[in-house]
């Protein structure tokens, strides 16, 4: 019965794509000696947060993540990123497949949020992989076995990389979700104040909040 291992050895921006997407490399190698035939992959990936440091800026940027920086003792933790679904192509000894993964800018996301934060150096990602490998066994027919959780991974994503994904999907902008009645409110602000764009509206109630302080 196939014996897999796999490493995550590259990731890149995918410039293609409907929606913001990084294309992590995926190292599968057969320890043993049965031609693999495919491979029905799912992949859990995680953000081990408590395996990096954080500068006082992105500590004040994650609070709506984990809170107080004096509690991160208790709420610090890792996080769940996404789940993916992959085929692998046949192979003997060993193949490099080219998972993507789907990103979102989405503010109200925990993950996004998280990587939001960051200014740089590095996101430690945990791959958990289970799911179905299809093998030649023995008189060459066909066999299946299941693939544990035990097998895992692990990559250090540069921050940069997500940096530079948003900046290709987005440039120069971010988003944000709004609720029906907040937006109509926004809505007929704009409209009253004769604004011309979105930005001018929100920068107009910004400006007015400051002022407000300042008194």
């Amino acid at each position: 019965m196939p014996d897999l291992d796999f490493k995550v050895v590259g990731a890149e921006v995918l410039e293609f794509a409907a929606v913001p997407s990084l294309l992590f490399k995926l190292r599968v190698e057969n320890l043993e000696e049965e031609p693999i035939r495919s491979i029905a992959l799912n992949t859990q990936v995680r953000i081990a947060a408590t395996q990096r440091h954080y500068d006082a800026k992105e500590q004040e940027r994650l609070f709506e993540v984990f809170g107080e920086p004096n509690g991160w003792g208790h709420t610090l933790r890792s996080l769940l990123w996404t789940h993916t679904n992959l085929q692998v192509r046949p192979f003997s000894e060993s193949t490099v497949a080219d998972m993507p993964v789907t990103c979102t800018y989405d503010l109200e996301v925990v993950a996004a949020k998280y990587f939001y934060a960051l200014e740089g150096g590095e996101v430690p990602l945990e791959f958990l992989f289970t799911g179905t490998v299809f093998y030649t066994g023995e008189g060459g027919r066909l066999q299946t076995a299941r693939i544990s959780w035990e097998k895992e991974a692990e990559f250090r994503m540069p921050v940069r990389l997500w940096k530079e994904m948003m900046d290709h999907y987005f440039p120069n902008s971010a988003w944000i979700r709004l609720h029906r009645d907040a937006f109509d409110r926004l809505y007929d602000y704009k409209v009253r104040r004769g604004l011309p764009t979105w930005e001018s509206a929100v920068e107009a109630l910004l400006n007015a909040s400051e002022q407000e302080v300042q008194r």
